[in-house]
C-alpha cells in the first residue's frame, strides 16, 4: 500500500502561482512513476504532468512553459510548481503514484486538493 497526501491548494489571482505538494509514505521503495492530474465539475480526470523515477517528465500540451513537476526522493515528496495561473486551470488535482509487485501492477490516489484562479 502506498498512501498520499496533497496540500498547497487555495485561491489565486490569474497570474499567479502556487506550489503543490504530495507527501508519500507505505511501499515507498516500491515506486516508479509519479504524477499530477487534475479534474473540473462535469469533466473527465486529465493527465498534467508526470515524472519518473530517474527524473522524466511528462506534460499536458495545456502546461507546458507553465507548470514544472519535480520529485525529492529524499523526502518522498512531488512537487507541482504553478506559474502564470489560468482560470481554466481551476479544478481538483490528484497526485499519482504506480508501483508494481509481483507482475501485478497497482495505482494509487490521494484525496486531491482544490486549486482555484479568480480575480
Amino acid at each position: 500500500q502506498v498512501q498520499l497526501v496533497e496540500s498547497g491548494g487555495g485561491l489565486v489571482q490569474p497570474g499567479g502561482s502556487l506550489r503543490l505538494s504530495c507527501a508519500a509514505s507505505g511501499n515507498i521503495f516500491s515506486i516508479n512513476g509519479m504524477g499530477w492530474y487534475r479534474q473540473a465539475p462535469g469533466k473527465q480526470r486529465e493527465l498534467v504532468a508526470t515524472i519518473t523515477r530517474g527524473g522524466s517528465t511528462n506534460y499536458a500540451d495545456s502546461v507546458k512553459g507553465r507548470f514544472t513537476i519535480s520529485r525529492d526522493n529524499a523526502t518522498n515528496t512531488v512537487y507541482l510548481q504553478m506559474n502564470s495561473l489560468k482560470p481554466e486551470d481551476t479544478a481538483v488535482y490528484y497526485c499519482n503514484a504506480d508501483r508494481v509487485v509481483s507482475r501485478t501492477k497497482f495505482n494509487y490516489w490521494g484525496q486531491g486538493t482544490q486549486v482555484t484562479v479568480s480575480s
